[in-house]
C-alpha cells in the first residue's frame, strides 16, 4: 500500500510539472508570436510615410505614448524598436536565408532603414509562428544581438532542445561554445551546426577545445593540485555536464582498475548515450607529456576489453591539460585516431582577443 501511493504521488508530479511546462511554452509562444505580429504591423504602417525614417520615429512615439497609457512602461518607444527589430530579423531569416548564405552575415538592420524594402510583408500563418518561437521574449532579446546569421540559429536551437534558461545561454555565449565546435569546420558543417546544432555521429563531434569551466571559480595561473580541479568539477557537476555537451552520464570518480596486482584510477569516467560508449577523462595540471598520452592508451584498451559489451562502441578518452603541444599529441597517437584527444581547458573566461588567438592558431 505505500509503495503504490508512492506511485501515485510521484505520477502526479509528473502531471503537475508536465502541465507547468505546457503553460509556460504556450505563453512564451503567445507573447512572441504576439510581438512578431505587432512588428509586422508597425513595419507595414512605416510604409506608407514618403520619409520613412522620421515617419517611423513618430509612429513609434505616438503609438508608444497611448499603449502605455493602456498597458504599461513594456511598450516603450525603446521597447518597440526591439518588437519592431524582431519582426524584420526573423521574417528575413525566413524569406532571405539563401541569399545570406553567401557570406553568412545578417544584413545590419539597426542602421539602414532600406531593408524593410526588401522583406515581403505578408503575415506570417499563426501555426507557423506558433511552433517558430519556443523560447521567452527574452532569449530572443539576447539572440537578436547576435548578427551573425548561423551562430544566431545555433543558439537558438541548442537552447530550445536542452531547455537553457536565460543565464545558460549567455553563459554558453560568453564562452564561444559556437566558435569552438566551429573551429575544426569545413564551410558546410559549419551551416549545418547553425541549422541543427551540435549534432553527435561520431567521437570527434564531442571534443571541444578549450573547455571552458569558469564555472569552477579557480583563479587563472594559480596553484591547485588535481584532486582539487576533480573535486571542483564533481561539487559543479551538472555545469561541467553541460559544458561537456549532448548525451553525457557521470559513472564514477577515481574509477579503480587493477591487473597484475598493479592499481590504477581513472579520475572520470563518463557514459555518452548517443555514441552508446564510455568517456574516459583523465585531469593535468601543467603541460601534457607523452607518457599521459600513454596512460589513457591504456585505460581505454581495458574499459574496451574488460569493461564495454558487444553491442556499444569503442571508449573515447578526453585528457584535459592546461597546455599542450601539438607535435606531441600528434606524434604520439596513431594517424587513424579516434578515441583518444587531448583538449585544453581554461578556469576563466578568455576576452576576446584571447579568443582571436585561439582561433588563429
Amino acid at each position: 500500500m505505500q509503495v503504490e501511493r508512492q506511485n501515485l504521488y510521484t505520477k502526479i508530479i509528473e502531471l503537475l510539472n508536465q502541465a507547468r511546462q505546457n503553460v509556460a511554452q504556450t505563453i512564451n509562444n503567445t507573447m512572441a508570436t504576439t510581438y512578431f505580429e505587432i512588428g509586422r504591423m508597425i513595419v507595414e504602417e512605416e510604409q506608407q510615410g514618403k520619409e520613412k525614417a522620421e515617419y517611423g520615429k513618430r509612429v513609434l512615439k505616438e503609438l508608444s505614448g497611448k499603449l502605455v497609457v493602456k498597458f504599461g512602461k513594456g511598450f516603450s518607444e525603446t521597447n518597440l524598436r526591439q518588437i519592431r527589430n524582431f519582426y524584420l530579423l526573423y521574417s528575413i531569416q525566413q524569406t532571405v536565408s539563401a541569399e545570406l548564405g553567401k557570406d553568412q552575415t545578417a544584413p545590419d538592420e539597426f542602421k539602414n532603414e532600406e531593408i524593410a524594402d526588401t522583406v515581403s510583408r505578408k503575415s506570417i500563418n499563426q501555426q507557423t509562428l506558433s511552433a517558430q518561437f519556443k523560447l521567452t521574449w527574452s532569449h530572443y532579446l539576447k539572440l537578436m544581438r547576435i548578427t551573425d546569421v548561423n551562430e544566431r540559429n545555433f543558439y537558438e536551437v541548442e537552447a530550445i532542445k536542452n531547455n537553457w534558461s536565460l543565464r545558460e545561454l549567455q553563459r554558453q555565449y560568453d564562452s564561444a561554445l559556437y566558435a569552438r565546435l566551429a573551429l575544426s569546420k569545413n564551410k558546410e558543417e559549419v551551416i549545418s551546426l547553425g541549422q541543427k546544432g551540435q549534432v553527435i555521429e561520431k567521437s570527434k563531434d564531442l571534443i571541444k577545445d578549450p573547455y571552458v569551466l569558469e564555472f569552477l571559480g579557480l583563479p587563472e595561473k594559480s596553484f591547485y593540485s588535481e584532486n582539487d580541479l576533480e573535486q571542483r568539477l564533481i561539487d559543479k557537476l551538472e555545469h561541467f555536464l553541460l559544458e561537456l555537451g549532448h548525451g553525457f552520464t557521470f559513472v564514477a570518480r577515481q574509477k579503480r582498475i587493477t591487473f597484475e596486482e598493479k592499481h590504477f584510477k581513472i579520475d572520470l569516467v563518463f557514459y555518452n548515450r548517443i555514441l552508446k560508449c564510455f568517456v574516459l577523462i583523465d585531469l593535468k595540471i601543467g603541460e601534457l607529456k607523452h607518457q599521459d598520452i600513454g596512460q589513457m592508451q591504456m585505460y581505454v584498451n581495458y574499459f574496451d576489453r574488460e569493461v564495454k559489451l558487444e553491442d556499444e562502441n569503442k571508449t573515447i578518452g578526453i585528457i584535459l591539460c592546461q597546455d599542450k603541444s601539438e607535435s606531441v599529441v600528434r606524434y604520439t597517437l596513431p594517424e587513424n585516431n579516434e578515441q583518444i584527444f587531448a583538449s585544453k581547458y581554461l578556469t576563466v573566461l578568455p576576452s576576446e582577443k584571447d579568443f582571436i588567438k585561439i582561433i588563429e592558431n
